[in-house]
């Protein structure tokens, strides 16, 4: 047996375990669930958190849920770097599993769109990542695995979903961190609020905006 296979092998042992364990505990993916659990684990709270959102989105289970957990539970700053960090680790798991081990099902899974991404990176590369997050064509945990069916470095498609997922993730996050802000009653909820509006305006508007953007390039390009 090669090395490349056993690398394989243990890639598919530790992501598939990751994410059987975060279905089976899907029920608990609750703002006052994950509360308990990360003040148990303490110190190393974070990392569990980070690991859990890893896991849950190799499981196609929805992160809204844990986006917004982790802007109540560690605030804007920091919950925005954890929420990131754990959603861009999972992409990149669903996107090595893809590229790997599962790439018949995520085609069929897909079924015609497969061409039209694989197309889009083969004419873009990173640029093409960094639109489908912005403007999500796809949904984003079936997009992960769609992306690990073209020939994008790694490298290039973990930088591309980071930077591009960034808006997004700040603005949920803060969504919750403002809930959790209304809800103790701080007298800073109201001027919370009105940024959590704002942020989510401008995410609400984005898709529109580099839409037209990117319809203007491509009709100079044509030219």
């Amino acid at each position: 047996m090669t090395r490349a296979t056993l690398l394989r092998l243990a890639l598919a042992v530790v992501l598939v375990t990751a994410a059987l364990w975060a279905f089976m505990h899907r029920s608990a993916l609750d703002v006052q669930s994950l509360g308990a659990a990360i003040h148990r684990a303490g110190p190393w709270g974070p990392l569990a958190f980070i690991v859990l959102y890893a896991a849950a989105t190799v499981a196609l289970l929805p992160g809204t849920v844990l986006t917004l957990a982790g802007g109540a539970l560690f605030g804007p700053a920091a919950g925005t770097f954890y929420n990131l960090t754990g959603a861009t680790l999972g992409a990149t798991g669903a996107f090595l599993v893809s590229r790997y081990l599962a790439s018949g099902w995520v085609r069929r899974r897909l079924g015609p769109r497969t061409e039209q991404i694989i197309a889009g990176v083969e004419r873009e590369d990173w640029r093409f990542v960094a639109f489908v997050r912005l403007v999500p064509l796809v949904p984003f945990n079936l997009l992960n695995y769609a992306l690990g069916l073209t020939r994008i470095r790694v490298s290039r498609y973990v930088m591309a979903s980071y930077l591009a997922m960034l808006p997004g993730t700040l603005a949920y996050t803060y969504l919750g961190y403002a809930g959790r802000t209304a809800l103790s009653g701080h007298a800073d909820w109201i001027r919370t609020g009105l940024i959590t509006l704002a942020l989510l305006a401008c995410v609400a508007f984005l898709p529109h905006i580099l839409r037209k953007t990117r319809g203007f390039m491509n009709s100079q390009a044509r030219k």
